[in-house]
């Protein structure tokens, strides 16, 4: 099995800590992390390095000024685009990640722009909640156990 060249997509994130804390997930398994602007704070601010300890150095990074511009320059195919909102309607266990995915979550106040997944009804994915009393879950949470299900055969 060849290596895996995900890449974890945060479109217009929010809380500095979050990013953070995916930024060291991505680090520990090599993934690069794409950050579609605006953010709602600076990549300077301790609170992003603190999160991402002394591992933010090695992030391997990529901004982009907006989504129209991430898929301009990247140009991702359609079966490599996985997106993740608590409206989903299928699990996030369902699908066979490509080697190459882009798995892509929204800002933690709002999640993914309704424009950005418009047609994308089959390439939207939840987490299951058993309790309905939960609206949602922490975004480096869902991340981090987005980017481990989805590497899972690439793991031992």
């Amino acid at each position: 099995m060849s290596d895996p060249r995900m890449k974890l997509v945060l479109v217009t994130p929010e809380i500095p800590w979050n990013t953070g804390a995916i930024g060291r997930t991505c680090v520990s398994l090599n993934l690069e992390l794409i950050l579609i602007k605006p953010l709602g704070f600076s990549l300077d601010e301790k609170s992003v390095k603190r999160a991402g300890t002394d591992y933010w150095k090695h992030v391997h990074l990529s901004e982009y000024d907006s989504w129209q511009h991430f898929l301009d320059v990247r140009k991702p195919p359609r079966d490599s685009l996985y997106f993740f909102e608590e409206t989903g309607a299928q699990s996030f266990y369902t699908p066979d990640y490509q080697p190459d995915a882009y798995l892509v979550f929204g800002c933690e106040s709002k999640g993914l722009p309704l424009p950005i997944l418009e047609g994308l009804d089959d390439r939207i994915f939840h987490l299951p909640m058993r309790n309905p009393l939960v609206r949602s879950l922490n975004l480096a949470n869902v991340a981090t156990t987005v980017i481990y299900q989805a590497m899972r055969p690439y793991l031992s």
